[in-house]
C-alpha cells in the first residue's frame, strides 16, 4: 500500500493509534493518527517525540503500568486498561493494546499501541472515570494473580450535600473529580466510585498488619485543602476498612467495609474504622430500624424530651427544645441521631414531622393555657419538609386544630435548607414569619457557608453551636468567633441561644460576651414529660455552682468575665 494511503487508513481508522520506535533512547512517538488527537486533545506536533508515559502524567503507581513494562521488556503482545489525561488535565479510562513490529532478524524495532477511550463504558462511572461498583466486582473477581490478602476501603465525603447546595452542583462535581484524582494515585489495585460521594479502594497487602498504615496513607493523601473552580476546600472523609484472604467473596467485603464506614460516620471526628462483627450486626439493625420506621407514628411510638432554654443572667426558664424519641420496642429508646437520616432516606421522615408539629402545637397550647408567661418551644424541622409540603399551609392548619398561638412555636432548620431553590424558601420563611412562628438556624457555624443566611432570610434565631460553647474559657478563637456572632445577632436583632453549656464558666463568659440565652447541662438533662411539667411547676433546679449574685462578682472592672 503506497504510504499516502497508509496515512490515510490510519487517519479513518477509530481507535487512536501511536507508534514508538524502540531503536531510538527513550522510546520515543514516531507517529499519531487523528483518533490520537480527537482522543488524547494533543496534536501530533505536541505527542511526537515523546514517551508514551507522559499520557499518564503523575498517576505512575498503577499496576497495569508494570504488566506493560513487562510485555515491552519481553517483546510480547498485551492489553490492560489504565488511566490517561488528556491534554486538559481531564481523566480518560484507555483500554490500551500494544503490539510489538518485528524486522527480518526478528528484533522488535517498534511498538504500536492501539487506544481506546472506554470511560463511558460499562462498569465506568462517568463522571471520574473510575470504575463503579459493577466494574469493581467484576475487577476483583478477576484478578490474575491475587495477593496474599485483599484490603478493601470505603470512604464517604463527610457533609457532600452542604458542598452541592452551597457552592453548586458545579462545584460538587469537580470535588469528586479531584478526589478521584488523588485516589488514583494511590498503588491500588482497583479504584471505583460506589456512589454519589463514596468510594472504594483496593489493596493487594502481604500481611494484615500492612492494613492500617496503608489506609492512614489514603487518609493523608486526602487531608490537603482541594482547591477548584470556585471554592477551596477542607473536606472530612468517613472510613471504613475490612481485610480478607484474596479469592475471598468479594461483594462480601465491600459490605464489611460499607459497614465499617458506617461506625466511622457515627463516631465524632470520623476516624477509620477496622470492620468488626458487630459493625454487621449494626448494619442489619440498620435494615430493621428503616422498615420499622414506616409504622412508628401508626403505633404511637415516638415521643419528645425537652431541654430547657434558660435567661443566662436570672435563671428563669423561657422555653424548652422538643427532642425527639423513638421508643422502640425492641431496641429501647433510640436518640435522633439513631434514625433521622435513615426517616430521610425512605421518605418516614414526612409522616413523622407532620405528628411531631402537630404532637408540639397540642402540648404547647395545654401547658400554655394557664400560663401567665408562655413557654416557648422549639422544634426541628427536615429540609424534606420544606421541598415536599406546602409548610406555610400545614403549619396554619396545624395551629388552627391545636389552638396553639403562633409565638410559641419556633422551628429549627438547618443551614442546608436554607440553599436549595432560596426564592421558595425565603417565600416561605417571610409567611412563616409574618404568622409569628420563629426560625432558627440549628448548630449555626458548622457549615460551608451561613453568614449571609442572616441577612438572606427572616430568622428570629441561631443557635450557637456546641463546639463553639464548649471549653470557651480557653481559646480566644473561639471567644472571637461567638461574640461576632453575637454582636451580628444584635444589630439584626436575631436571638442568639447558646447551646451545650455543662459550666458555670461557660455560661458566666457567654452571657459577658452579651448572649442572653443558653440551654446544656448546667441547667438541665433533657427530661420527659412528667419531669418537665413539674420542673415548670416547682421552678428550675440550676446545676452546683449556680448563683446569679454571684454572677456579677466575677466580672472585672472592664467588664471581662475573671476566669481565675
Amino acid at each position: 500500500m503506497p504510504h499516502d494511503a497508509f496515512s490515510l487508513a490510519l487517519d479513518h481508522v477509530g481507535d487512536g493509534i501511536v507508534v514508538a520506535d524502540m531503536r531510538l533512547r527513550g522510546h520515543p512517538i514516531v507517529q499519531v493518527n487523528a483518533a490520537f488527537e480527537a482522543i488524547t486533545g494533543y496534536t501530533a506536533a505536541e505527542a511526537l517525540g515523546k514517551n508514551c508515559r507522559y499520557l499518564q502524567g503523575s498517576d505512575r503507581l498503577q499496576p497495569e503500568i508494570a504488566e506493560m513494562r513487562a510485555a515491552m521488556a519481553e517483546g510480547r503482545s498485551c492489553a490492560v486498561t489504565l488511566r490517561n489525561y488528556r491534554q486538559d488535565g481531564t481523566m480518560f479510562r484507555n483500554a490500551l493494546r500494544l503490539e510489538p513490529l518485528r524486522d527480518d532478524a526478528g528484533q522488535v524495532t517498534h511498538f504500536v499501541g492501539l487506544i481506546r477511550d472506554v470511560t463511558h463504558a460499562a462498569g465506568i462511572d462517568r463522571l471520574t472515570g473510575l470504575l463503579d461498583r459493577y466494574g469493581l466486582l467484576d475487577r476483583l473477581t478477576a484478578m490474575a494473580v491475587p495477593p496474599p490478602f485483599l484490603l478493601l476501603v470505603k470512604l464517604d465525603i463527610h457533609r457532600f450535600r452542604d458542598v452541592n447546595q452551597g457552592f453548586g452542583y458545579d462545584v460538587g462535581d469537580a470535588l469528586l473529580q479531584a478526589a478521584a484524582a488523588r485516589f488514583a494515585r494511590l498503588p491500588a489495585q482497583a479504584v471505583a466510585r460506589v456512589g454519589s460521594n463514596t468510594f472504594v479502594l483496593a489493596f493487594g497487602i502481604d500481611n494484615a498488619d500492612a492494613a492500617a498504615p496503608l489506609v492512614d496513607d489514603v487518609m493523608a493523601q486526602m487531608k490537603p485543602r482541594f482547591v477548584l473552580p470556585g471554592a477551596s476546600l477542607s473536606v472530612q472523609f468517613a472510613a471504613g476498612y475490612a481485610i480478607d484472604a484474596a479469592g475471598a467473596e468479594p461483594l462480601q467485603l465491600v459490605r464489611q467495609a460499607g459497614a465499617a464506614m458506617q461506625r466511622s460516620k457515627t463516631t465524632p471526628a470520623h476516624p477509620p474504622h477496622a470492620f468488626a462483627v458487630a459493625d454487621e450486626r449494626d448494619a442489619r439493625n440498620r435494615i430493621r430500624l428503616a422498615n420499622d420506621l414506616q409504622t412508628a407514628v401508626a403505633n404511637e411510638e415516638l415521643l419528645f424530651h425537652y431541654q430547657p432554654q434558660v435567661d443566662l443572667g436570672s435563671g428563669e426558664l423561657l422555653g424548652a427544645e422538643a427532642l425527639l424519641r423513638w421508643n422502640h420496642g425492641a431496641f429501647g429508646m433510640q436518640p435522633p441521631a439513631r434514625f433521622i437520616s435513615l426517616a430521610e432516606e425512605t421518605g418516614a421522615i414526612m409522616d413523622i414531622g407532620a405528628w411531631g408539629l402537630r404532637a408540639l402545637a397540642s402540648y404547647a397550647a395545654r401547658i400554655n393555657r394557664a400560663r401567665r408567661t408562655p413557654v416557648r418551644f422549639a422544634f426541628n424541622v427536615s429540609v424534606l419538609e420544606f421541598t415536599r409540603r406546602d409548610m406555610v399551609a400545614f403549619v396554619e392548619r396545624v395551629l388552627d386544630e391545636t389552638g396553639c398561638r403562633a409565638e410559641w412555636l419556633t422551628l429549627e432548620l438547618t443551614e442546608d435548607l436554607l440553599v436549595p431553590d432560596p426564592d421558595n424558601i425565603r417565600q416561605s420563611f417571610e409567611a412563616l414569619r409574618r404568622l409569628g412562628v420563629g426560625l432558627s438556624i440549628d448548630d449555626f457555624g458548622t457549615g460551608y457557608s451561613n453568614l449571609r443566611y442572616l441577612e438572606r432570610f427572616p430568622l428570629s434565631e441561631v443557635k450557637i453551636d456546641r463546639s463553639f460553647v464548649h471549653n470557651v474559657t480557653h481559646s480566644a478563637a473561639k471567644r472571637v468567633i461567638v461574640e461576632s456572632v453575637i454582636k451580628l445577632g444584635a444589630a439584626l436583632d436575631i436571638r442568639v441561644v447558646a447551646e451545650g453549656i455543662e459550666t458555670e464558666a461557660e455560661r458566666a463568659i457567654m452571657r459577658a460576651l452579651g448572649c442572653s440565652v443558653g440551654q446544656g447541662y448546667l441547667f438541665a438533662a433533657p427530661m420527659d414529660e412528667s419531669r418537665f411539667e413539674r420542673l415548670l411547676r416547682d421552678g428550675l433546679v440550676l446545676g452546683d455552682g449556680w448563683d446569679a449574685r454571684r454572677l456579677l462578682k466575677m466580672f472585672d472592672g472592664d467588664g471581662t468575665v475573671g476566669l481565675k
